[in-house]
């Protein structure tokens, strides 16, 4: 099987573009909420979210543009033809919303998930496989383990996976409907008065290569992806397993393919951790299960807590916080942490950022109808 490097990636959130903006946001601890201006949120619990300024991209087209162009860049990478572009998004609902109001100058062919994975495939040359993932809050994450098993297997060497979501307001008003959403403008993950999530704007791409075609290219590998594993429980249509089964087993999978079954080698995961009722007992207990009489040894944090929740992004952009993480030699704090609740009992790595040496990270993701995800990454 084929080593799978990662030599480049791009972002972006609400603190910027970047990994020092990520540094100074995420790994500071700083959450990025305010009231959010893009649309009249008067008809709604909460104005809050995690939005770009006026001078960021503000559609899915442009965003992914700009991520993709910072991976390709940083990787020093030249598109090939068999280069396959993955991308884990669900459409561009803000130009849907604009179209529907009537709004000029707007390209409802943006919003198909299909067309913008075409887009950046042209964008950059790529003439391989084009696939776009829609299966929500694992969409990114789903899109890098499909490209990972692809380069493992030799089926070929190049892969760029990305993801993004901006918010607009049809999702954010389904969550609000949902009452979903924190009211106050704070994200408390595994808080014994956690309220809910706020959701974010995001966007990520990586480069995935096999180790022989960085090589060969005398590109410097960035992290390693030793594992990767996807589950789902199918216990509910938007809570997960009580007992956390799909996320253990999305784990479980991903860590027999690193070598490491039981988890002994990883130094730190990030977790999901979305500040909801259902959601972090159930990821607590699922780690418990994973990591076994060790869980309270590994720490684990919700940058979401900082970010918010960046749906179909976040398994991307957790996967590049992770990769900062294993290379700066820092962990990022779950902000807001007021005390536990007695059902979330590991360690959250709670408010401030803490130096560890991380060798080995998992980042796990989980979305509605059951499905989970696991990536472990590796420093070179």
């Amino acid at each position: 099987m084929a080593e799978v490097v990662v030599t480049g990636y791009g972002v972006r959130t609400a603190f910027g573009r970047g990994a020092d903006a990520l540094r100074r946001g995420v790994f500071g601890g700083v959450p990025s909420f305010a009231p959010t201006t893009r649309f009249d949120t008067g008809p709604y619990r909460t104005p809050f979210a995690a939005t770009t300024g006026t001078d960021e991209p503000d559609s899915q087209r442009d965003a992914l543009g700009d991520c993709v162009d910072e991976a390709v860049e940083m990787a020093g990478f030249t598109a090939r033809d068999d280069t396959a572009v993955l991308v884990g998004t669900s459409g561009d609902f803000a130009v849907l919303t604009r179209f529907w109001r009537g709004e000029a100058g707007v390209d409802v062919a943006d919003t198909v998930p299909a067309h913008l994975v075409d887009l950046l495939a042209a964008r950059i040359g790529a003439a391989g496989q084009r696939l776009a993932f829609t299966n929500a809050c694992v969409a990114s994450a789903s899109a890098v383990i499909h490209a990972c098993g692809l380069i493992a297997s030799g089926r070929l060497d190049s892969a760029v996976c990305a993801g993004a979501y901006l918010v607009e307001e049809e999702v954010f008003a389904k969550f609000d409907s949902g009452r979903a959403l924190s009211r106050d403008g704070v994200v408390r993950p595994f808080s014994a008065d956690r309220s809910g999530l706020l959701l974010g704007d995001g966007a990520a791409a990586v480069v995935l290569e096999s180790a022989t075609s960085a090589r060969r290219r005398g590109a410097r590998p960035l992290a390693t992806v030793v594992g990767w594993g996807a589950a789902s429980d199918a216990f509910h249509v938007s809570r997960p397993h009580p007992g956390g089964a799909g996320l253990a087993a999305a784990a479980q999978r991903a860590l027999r393919r690193s070598g490491d079954p039981d988890g002994l080698r990883v130094d730190y995961v990030n977790a999901h951790g979305t500040a909801t009722k259902f959601n972090d007992p159930a990821e607590t207990r699922g780690l418990h299960e994973v990591f076994g009489a060790r869980a309270d040894q590994v720490p684990v944090s919700s940058t979401k807590s900082t970010t918010g929740h960046l749906l179909e992004a976040a398994g991307i952009v957790e996967f590049v916080i992770t990769l900062l993480a294993l290379t700066d030699g820092v962990l990022p704090p779950t902000a807001n942490f007021t005390g536990a609740d007695p059902s979330c009992d590991l360690d959250y790595v709670p408010n401030t950022p803490r130096d560890a040496d991380v060798r080995r990270a998992m980042s796990v993701n989980a979305a509605f109808g059951g499905a989970n995800t696991a990536l472990v990454l590796e420093r070179p």
